[in-house]
């Protein structure tokens, strides 16, 4: 065998790598380049883990490429994926419905038959839970905010809130779709706006439906609602509104009005589980996304400078529409220790995975923000 090629196999091309953020696109890439013997560290800016994030999709392409991932220090635990199924809810039913409740129509998938994996939904949080549990606790550093870094041709100085810093081979921002990361590198300013308003949260509650079905989609005029099983008892509803201007409500108490307002006409099942939520626990936001309809901020066309890149929403941020946020964050945790296990080079690794990522991303994108707006325009529209 080729001397370089055997050294490139054996020995992995840098040591130590600092990854910004502790989402599940952050996790997951710890786990990846840790299977290769790399000494990986997150910094995460919240002070501690806690109930937090919707429900949400994990399609089959993210859990093949989670069911791919090489582990290391895990030999007796079960699978991601299949611990990922035990704390979800794999659908196999799903049903479209009008704001008073009647049947449009309802369908069996059939992701499993087709691609090998269910579409399984799950609450952000247990998914966070769950990735975080096949890393040693002490390679999580919680209240890390990251305020830049400086880099050379040696390695990155990485700055944190309160006069901390550390000094990593890479560094991999994984903070989401306000990247500071990315902003540092490019100079970006915030995330577009595309014109949809959400309302969401996680709650202890079983809805009537789901006896039946694992996810209801419920249509209203220029309105929609997601109601998920998300497993363990809690479901997850998730609202949003053409809403060409945004606006954020001053107060909890004034967000679950505003809510159960825009509800007023809906069936009372839908109103009833809005009631149900604490004020606290209902997050309110626009849609914001890196592609929108004047595209002032289009995709990159490169998430590397150096030796920085970026990795899921910092990288491509996605309107929710095809549920593909946190899937193609696994894609991307997968290809890029694929691509440093079969380089030579800090750069050549980074060229490749750019060049594996890129294109598919932007197109996801594309479709993902085209689809969002098509929710308000197409009265057919409704979940696979």
């Amino acid at each position: 065998m080729n001397t370089n090629l055997t050294q490139k196999l054996s020995k992995p091309i840098l040591e130590k790598v600092a990854i910004v953020g502790a989402g599940p696109g952050g996790l997951a890439a710890a786990i990846a380049l840790r299977s290769q013997g790399i000494d990986v560290q997150v910094y995460e800016k919240a002070q501690e883990f806690r109930p937090a994030g919707t429900g949400l999709g994990l399609a089959p392409n993210g859990l093949n490429f989670l069911d791919a991932m090489p582990t290391a220090g895990c030999a007796n635990a079960p699978g991601i994926v299949e611990t990922l199924k035990s704390s979800g809810c794999e659908v196999h039913h799903t049903v479209l419905k009008n704001i008073q409740g009647e049947t449009i129509r309802a369908n069996a998938t059939k992701y499993l038959e087709q691609y090998g994996q269910p579409l399984l939904t799950i609450w952000w949080y247990r998914l966070q839970q769950v990735l975080a549990s096949r890393l040693p606790s002490d390679i999580i550093h919680l209240n890390h905010r990251c305020i830049g870094f400086e880099q050379d041709e040696n390695g990155v100085e990485i700055h944190f809130d309160g006069e901390k810093s550390v000094y990593a081979d890479l560094l991999i921002g994984a903070d989401g779709v306000n990247s500071v990361i990315r902003e540092t590198l490019f100079g970006e300013t915030k995330p577009n706006y595309i014109g949809s308003m959400c309302w969401r949260a996680v709650i202890k509650y079983h809805h009537e439906l789901f006896s039946d079905y694992e996810l209801v989609f419920v249509k209203g005029n220029k309105q929609f609602m997601y109601i998920l099983n998300v497993g363990g008892g809690y479901t997850s509803w998730i609202s949003r509104k053409l809403s060409p201007e945004y606006s954020l409500s001053h107060s909890a108490d004034q967000v679950k009005s505003r809510i159960l307002d825009e509800l007023a006409d809906w069936d009372e099942s839908f109103r009833a589980m809005v009631e149900a939520t604490p004020a606290e626990q209902i997050w309110e936001g626009p849609i914001c996304v890196g592609v929108a309809r004047r595209r002032h901020r289009p995709p990159l066309n490169h998430w590397s400078q150096g030796r920085v890149t970026l990795l899921g929403d910092a990288a491509h941020p996605m309107a929710p529409a095809i549920g593909q946020g946190a899937n193609t964050t696994f894609e991307d945790a997968y290809e890029l220790q694929e691509c440093f296990s079969h380089s030579a080079n800090l750069q050549e690794a980074l060229t490749s995975y750019e060049q594996r990522r890129i294109e598919r991303t932007k197109i996801i994108q594309a479709r993902s923000a085209l689809g969002e707006m098509r929710y308000y325009e197409d009265t057919s529209t409704s979940p696979g």
